[in-house]
């Protein structure tokens, strides 16, 4: 196993990210980040669905799109970021031989966890891939079959992380955890910090509100090039439910709670985790066009940064 993966540092790291739509293996200079996965847990086309979303997917009238997800290159190493139901298809992109080194889930919701079953016996056999998590994550994977078997089997290797404990991820990133409201059933919720030589993206794919949240958005985004935030609703009525048992920020709240910045401040948004019913899954709606001429950025699949 990596040393430098088990390694605990605090730093801090300042500077402009770079975006490019080139081939994430295209960065032999430096590390880069690649989106993997846009779509929030269940993915899109939805099961059960039999709205235009979805059936314009299953018809072939529109792209289909895999769930949420973030990988990193950095010389031979692979790291990423949630183990999707997607991770056969999303690890294919990122690591064409099949490398993985670290994994780092952020909460026990189905998207975000449930990939971990492809590295198991009846798949993969992986051999010890670290996993990174906070405690309460760890406690039900080390607890709760079938994810125990992953451990005794010795296809994980489970560590618990802290709030503020920066793990060395990689040679030349650190990964950063902290807490962030959310509806923690099975376990806390956390963000990421995710920082390269020069660059620093934050990774919030889920929160409930901002307003429960200890800390301001604009503070994070003072401290970061880009984050990835959460995009789950573009808004309220989307889905045909109370949207109080389902509280995310919808897209609209949140650039209205920005408006006031500057530009520059709200181009770091890239909006992520799009519901199967979020119009900014199409590139073509009027949601799109909103947010874009707004300076906001919306993910993509393919989208690479050089950190």
């Amino acid at each position: 196993m990596n040393p430098c993966v088990r390694a605990i540092a605090r730093i801090s790291l300042l500077g402009a990210l770079c975006v490019s739509s080139a081939p994430l293996l295209a960065y032999a200079e430096g590390p880069t980040l690649q989106v993997l996965g846009v779509a929030q847990d269940a993915g899109h086309p939805q099961a059960g669905c039999t709205k235009t979303c979805c059936t314009a997917v299953r018809d072939g009238r529109k792209p289909g799109h895999r769930v949420v997800s973030l990988g990193i290159a950095d010389g031979e190493h692979r790291i990423l970021f949630e183990a999707t139901p997607d991770l056969p298809a999303q690890l294919a992109e990122l690591s064409p031989s099949g490398r993985i080194d670290a994994i780092f889930l952020t909460h026990a919701h189905m998207g975000h966890y449930s990939g971990l079953l492809h590295l198991g016996r009846e798949a993969m056999g992986a051999a010890s891939v670290d996993v990174y998590a906070m405690a309460r994550m760890t406690d039900f994977l080390r607890s709760d079959r079938p994810w125990s078997l992953l451990s005794t089997q010795g296809h994980i290797s489970l560590s618990s992380l802290q709030p503020g404990q920066v793990v060395q991820a990689s040679p030349r990133v650190t990964v950063s955890a902290f807490l962030v409201p959310h509806r923690d059933e099975i376990s806390e919720t956390a963000g990421f910090i995710i920082a390269g030589p020069k660059k620093k993206v934050a990774f919030i794919p889920d929160i409930d509100k901002w307003a429960k949240w200890e800390r301001p958005l604009e503070s994070l985004l003072d401290s970061v090039d880009y984050a990835f935030i959460d995009a789950t609703f573009f808004a309220d009525g989307e889905v045909a439910r109370d949207m109080s048992e389902i509280p995310h920020p919808f897209v609209q709240e949140t650039m209205e709670a920005l408006s006031a910045l500057p530009k520059r401040s709200r181009r770091k948004v890239i909006f992520i985790h799009f519901n199967h019913t979020n119009p900014l899954l199409d590139p073509d709606s009027g949601a799109t066009t909103t947010v874009l001429d707004a300076g906001y950025q919306r993910a993509r699949r393919g989208m690479s940064f050089s950190l």
